[in-house]
């Protein structure tokens, strides 16, 4: 499989990954993949909040998190985010785990940076079985999916085999 193919199944399988059974989180990836002018003008209100007004290596990545988070798949934070709100907002996600994890929590956490807050829940996260990974934008926000634990090196690889990153949170 030459490296276009390669990144191209990455980026799909990624998607079914993280939106199993939302097959329109694949079709837009794929949208930005084979067709990226096209995807820049269907998209361009989402894509003016950061920024892209034009095609370029990294817009199916970008996709991807665009419409996980169309689909709360994904919660994107701010580098100074309160702590509150990153409950509030991985507790609505529709792939957060079936066991509440925000108990385990310390109160000391809740005083904790973003980075460092986002890392505690990750180990939080693994006490119940399911993990918080950032796809990195290279930008400076957080946006993070929850998936089972036990997907996470699936996760990095299929990330790396498209040429981007996804960072386990907590490990």
């Amino acid at each position: 499989m030459s490296a276009p193919d390669e990144a191209r199944s990455s980026l799909a399988a990624l998607a079914g990954l993280l939106a199993p059974g939302v097959p329109a989180v694949a079709a837009q990836v794929l949208r930005a993949y084979d067709h990226p002018e096209a995807y820049v003008r269907e998209f361009a209100d989402r894509l003016q909040d950061r920024g892209i007004e034009e095609p370029f290596a990294g817009l199916a990545w970008i996709s991807l998190v665009d419409a996980l988070a169309e689909y709360d798949l994904l919660a994107e934070f701010d580098w100074k985010e309160d702590a509150h709100e990153i409950r509030a907002r991985l507790g609505s996600l529709a792939s957060r785990p079936p066991v509440d994890p925000w108990v385990l929590i310390e109160d000391a956490e809740w005083g904790l940076l973003t980075a460092d807050f986002l890392a505690a829940c990750g180990r939080h996260y693994a006490e119940v079985g399911a993990a918080l990974a950032v796809l990195d934008i290279e930008s400076d926000c957080y946006p993070v999916v929850c998936l089972r634990a036990a997907q996470t090196d699936r996760l990095t690889a299929l990330a790396a085999q498209a040429g981007c990153v996804a960072v386990p949170l907590g490990a």
